[in-house]
């Protein structure tokens, strides 16, 4: 009888524990969706973004955020009723963007989606890699600049900077998916929010205290700050720059499918991402017309990094450490659904493999809770932060 019952409470806790799909059981609510949302949209470009307003001016470069915003949240809604198909509510899940490609285009449309997808995905991990080693040699540099005067030439090797992001992300890759990254999510969102808003106060002292910054309807001048073929040039950037400061929906379905059951996660992700796209367009207008009024038509390409201020020293220090944290969050939300990939093919292509597909469970001193070591896993994400 005893027997009987101890396997009672063992299977209702499985099923506890579980989805009706018999995959591991979904936490995720608005609150964490929308901080993976903002720590994928919001990265450093955000501060480049006072330089694309110069380019279009007080009229155009507002517009153009505004209609990027709204066309980003009009299709988020769009692919987040495609996350269960055919019925968005009661539909069979797809658990990632190539399951829906699959589900909705099929043939040799999948092939091309998830070339582009996760083509996108490496190179916006080694953008990522890049911009933190360039914060973090910022940091160095302000140091330098405040201790010998601005005119000195502060040189510093990227390198030694992207040896440590690469260090980190190895252990950090260790994390087995995408529903165990909320933790991190929510901390790259919280350092967001604080270098934008150290950039964004830093622009009001300027603009208010600073010399006066010439800016115009129209943006830059041609004829005195550009020529006719760079101002061309320069405005389909300022608008590539836009358009892409806004690009999140490769990982929209793999921050979906994190989401509990109840309420049906098509509502709730509508409602993440109006929320996540409502907090970046805030603070991306806020930071590009105040950057644009504090530092007119010479607006620099990222003004914290590019030096736009010197001092106070210790807080642009913040700032940039922060822009490093936060990359380095936004780094594990952009590799988690190539390292699905890969290890999802890999045990469907090898079921039978024991060192592909086994788990070897560990407890954790001091926390009460096991971690789910495989030794597949550990091997090629190792390898491939290297």
């Amino acid at each position: 009888m005893e027997k009987g019952a101890s396997s009672f409470n063992i299977e209702s806790t499985l099923k506890k524990n579980v989805d009706d799909d018999g995959r591991i059981k979904r936490t995720g609510t608005v609150v964490t969706a929308s901080a993976h949302i903002i720590t994928a949209v919001i990265g450093s470009g955000v501060l480049s973004l006072a330089w694309a307003i110069a380019q279009l001016g007080w009229v155009a470069g507002p517009a153009v955020l505004a209609v990027f915003s709204f066309i980003t949240y009009f299709t988020s809604t769009l692919l987040a009723d495609c996350y269960r198909s055919p019925d968005p509510v009661t539909g069979k899940r797809n658990y990632t963007y190539m399951d829906v490609v699959h589900a909705n285009l099929g043939g040799r449309r999948v092939q091309l989606c998830g070339l582009a997808q996760y083509g996108n995905l490496v190179g916006i991990t080694i953008g990522y890699t890049i911009t933190a080693s360039i914060s973090m040699v910022a940091v160095k540099r302000s140091n330098c600049f405040h201790n010998k005067g601005h005119n000195v030439k502060c040189r510093t090797s990227n390198y030694p900077f992207m040896v440590i992001f690469a260090c980190i992300q190895i252990i950090l890759s260790q994390i087995p998916n995408f529903h165990n990254l909320s933790w991190l999510s929510i901390v790259a969102t919280i350092m967001s929010l604080v270098y934008s808003s150290i950039g964004l106060g830093l622009s009001i002292a300027r603009a208010i205290g600073g010399p006066h910054a010439k800016t115009s309807i129209t943006g830059t001048t041609v004829g005195v700050d550009v020529t006719q073929s760079e101002k061309i040039w320069r405005a389909f950037q300022a608008i590539g720059d836009i358009a892409f400061a806004y690009a999140y929906s490769t990982i929209l379905v793999e921050i979906q499918d994190t989401l509990k059951s109840s309420p049906p996660e098509n509502k709730v992700m509508k409602r993440a991402s109006l929320v996540g796209i409502l907090t970046t367009t805030i603070f991306y207008v806020m930071c590009g017309c105040i950057g644009y009024a504090a530092f007119g038509n010479v607006a620099p390409g990222n003004f914290l990094t590019g030096f736009g201020f010197y001092e106070p020293f210790w807080l642009v220090d913040i700032a940039n450490v922060c822009i490093a944290i936060h990359l380095i969050g936004a780094y594990q939300v952009f590799c988690q659904p190539i390292f699905g990939f890969v290890e999802t093919w890999c045990s469907e292509k090898w079921p039978e493999n024991t060192f592909i597909n086994r788990e070897i469970f560990m407890g954790i001193p001091c926390f009460g809770t096991t971690y789910c070591i495989n030794l597949f896993r550990l091997t090629w994400r190792t390898v491939n932060e290297k």
